[in-house]
């Protein structure tokens, strides 16, 4: 759970908060836990929901739609046919990301969100979800590469 909880919020000690906040609030609510799915998946929804509201409470501004973190479109190439980053590279590149990208990243890639479910979890739209992954993957690419 801490390890949900520190990709989405990028912080050890925010983290930390979450994490137990989100234990706090599932004991408090066990009378609430339905049985509809384990345990485990409904515990990861509450860090998930915690640590969202945790970005929230820490910006002021809605994910970015507009152009600045735009990428130069380019031709599709295969970038993973020589994938030359080690772990902790990526790691630190994902850490790196504007808060948005970073946050649909995680939910998609990480934790297994689809585009309708991030939607809902982040009050966006899901072509915003989409669009936000989509570039969140080039600009993650160009911040690979430009640790080489």
């Amino acid at each position: 759970m801490y390890n949900i909880a520190y990709r989405i919020v990028g912080s050890t000690e925010e983290a930390q908060d979450v994490v137990q906040e989100a234990f706090v609030s599932a004991f408090k609510n066990l009378v609430h836990y339905r049985g509809d799915s384990t345990f485990g998946a409904w515990l990861k929804r509450i860090v998930v929901n915690k640590a969202i509201n945790q970005i929230k409470k820490r910006r002021t501004e809605r994910l970015p739609e507009d152009d600045r973190w735009d990428v130069k479109d380019e031709e599709p190439v295969d970038e993973l046919e020589k994938f030359p980053f080690t772990v902790e590279k990526v790691k630190s590149s994902i850490r790196l990301l504007p808060e948005g990208y970073r946050l649909v990243l995680t939910l998609y890639l990480m934790e297994g969100y689809d585009h309708s479910e991030i939607a809902e979890i982040l009050g966006i739209t899901e072509s915003t979800s989409k669009s936000q992954f989509n570039r969140s993957k080039k600009k993650l690419i160009e911040l690979l590469k430009s640790k080489n």
